[in-house]
């Protein structure tokens, strides 16, 4: 009886979590809204044998409704999965900005690795060229001021303005941290040609000089003490190369192979890159700052966690948001001091990809509705904060059976119907099958590329990079350094 016990509490537990886990993967929003609301403790389910939780799957999957959902209902935000990941991870890996804006509103930590190369969720966005992803990562540690452009470009005074944020890691370390063997966000976006990405990252303070190490598991063939120069010209894009340079990487650094940048490039036969790695050629490109960079970010992001960003009615509101008619105005913008809703302001700053004005500083944001810059939201006076902020509470692998009701007839015949809300003092029904009666005790718990640069004659001849890798056991296994539509070569391949 005991074991037959075993089985009832672990099929209890593990049916309705596999209802929320297929809700949470095929986006269905109301099957997991009525699984949360008869039972809340079924975000924290995890399946067995090592798998996603329902966060992991609707975070992968770009479904951000649902992320909110999971995680007012207690779910562990910082959770990890059977590879180490967090869903902050798996949205910056496939691009999901709006799953990454979610997390980052509920203080998603940034700086949690990976357990198979140490790699954060920046290296990730790096590594696939979301810029948009990189810019909201970074929301708590770029300051909204006008000079911010020029502090990091001149490099004096920066360490005054954002040296240090709230958990004491200073801008500089998270856009320079190393992952296995030393490689940081700026060698991935250069490996792979992610030029958007790679403008953000040195309009931030990527170091250029920044070398790879000899120790690591991940299969370095160019070599250790390579720059992010040596990446690009590996890679094979051009258009990486030149800002590289034009932004002081050395065209004559070599790596402990004794390899320079233009010797990699002749090693895997990118021959478009000679003359863009010929040291005569260093002086010939003019960079400009990179359109994905959003200075309002933080101050509006600081508005929304105290205040929310929802409106619950416009009934007494006699002049909603002008751009979406739908919330109230709760954000002001600096200088033309057009009132937004807050949800708007967020989009704004997320989503803009086009160059200030001439005369605005880098970095801002042109109003939707007069096209002022922008560069910080301020509350309104009738902005109120929230009167109770959420709660996290601690994960678990499993859901606990405290919570699932005992049930004692076998007769008993309960549905769902998930196409109309039902009210919240009505309990919610499951199909029928054969019961039995839980013992709690028993319970297992288990992008575009931007033209960033004004002069670049020669460019539009230059072929597209061959760059292919092979997947032979020999050659090395599959490097993550490298997107999904790649795998790794060598010399001997040609």
């Amino acid at each position: 009886m005991r074991s037959l016990n075993l089985v009832g509490n672990t099929f209890g537990c593990s049916a309705s979590g596999e209802r929320l886990v297929s809700a949470a993967r095929d986006g269905d929003f109301q099957e997991a809204k009525a699984l949360l609301e008869y039972n809340p403790r079924l975000a924290k389910y995890a399946t067995f044998g090592g798998r996603n939780s329902p966060l992991h799957h609707s975070a992968a999957q770009g479904h951000h409704e649902i992320v909110s959902l999971l995680i007012e209902s207690g779910v562990d935000i910082n959770l990890k999965n059977y590879r180490g990941q967090t869903a902050l991870m798996q949205a910056c890996q496939y691009g999901h900005w709006e799953v990454v804006l979610t997390l980052v509103l509920f203080k998603a930590n940034i700086h949690k690795t990976d357990c198979l190369n140490g790699g954060t969720a920046l290296h990730l966005a790096a590594l696939n060229g979301h810029a948009c992803c990189i810019r909201i990562l970074l929301a708590d540690y770029i300051p909204s001021i006008s000079s911010f452009y020029k502090l990091v470009k001149k490099k004096s005074r920066f360490q005054e303005f954002v040296s240090e944020s709230n958990d004491g890691t200073s801008l500089h370390e998270i856009i320079n941290r190393p992952a296995d063997g030393g490689v940081t966000a700026l060698h991935m976006a250069a490996l792979n040609g992610h030029v958007d990405s790679l403008c953000l990252l040195l309009d931030l303070g990527a170091s250029v000089n920044e070398v790879t190490l000899e120790d690591g598991a991940t299969i370095d063939l160019i070599g250790a003490g390579s720059t992010p120069l040596h990446y690009a010209a590996y890679g094979g894009n051009p258009h990486c190369c030149q800002i590289l340079i034009a932004r002081g990487a050395s065209l004559t650094a070599e790596n402990e192979k004794g390899w320079s940048p233009l010797e990699v490039a002749r090693l895997w036969h990118r021959e478009w890159l000679e003359e863009v790695l010929s040291a005569h050629q260093q002086d010939r490109t003019i960079t400009l700052p990179s359109p994905y960079l959003s200075l309002p970010l933080m101050s509006v992001v600081k508005i929304a966690r105290e205040c929310g960003w929802t409106s619950d009615s416009l009934s007494n509101c006699t002049d909603p948001c002008p751009v979406c008619l739908e919330n109230k105005c709760t954000v002001a913008a600096s200088g033309c001091l057009h009132e937004l809703c807050t949800r708007c302001a967020l989009y704004l700053c997320s989503t803009s990809n086009t160059s200030s004005a001439a005369h605005a500083p880098p970095g801002s944001i042109a109003c939707p509705l007069c096209r002022h810059s922008i560069v910080s939201f301020k509350k309104l006076t009738t902005t109120k904060p929230q009167l109770q902020l959420l709660k996290q509470n601690s994960s678990l692998s499993c859901c606990s059976c405290s919570s699932m009701p005992r049930i004692d007839t076998p007769t008993m015949q309960q549905r769902i119907p998930l196409s109309k809300k039902k009210p919240a003092s009505q309990s919610l029904n499951f199909h029928k099958f054969t019961t039995l009666k839980l013992d709690n005790n028993l319970c297992l718990r288990g992008t575009d590329t931007i033209a960033s640069i004004v002069r670049r004659s020669h460019i539009n001849r230059y072929p597209r990079s061959s760059f292919r890798w092979s997947s032979s056991h020999v050659k090395g296994r599959r490097s993550w350094l490298c997107t999904s539509n790649q795998s790794v070569e060598s010399p001997g391949d040609y």
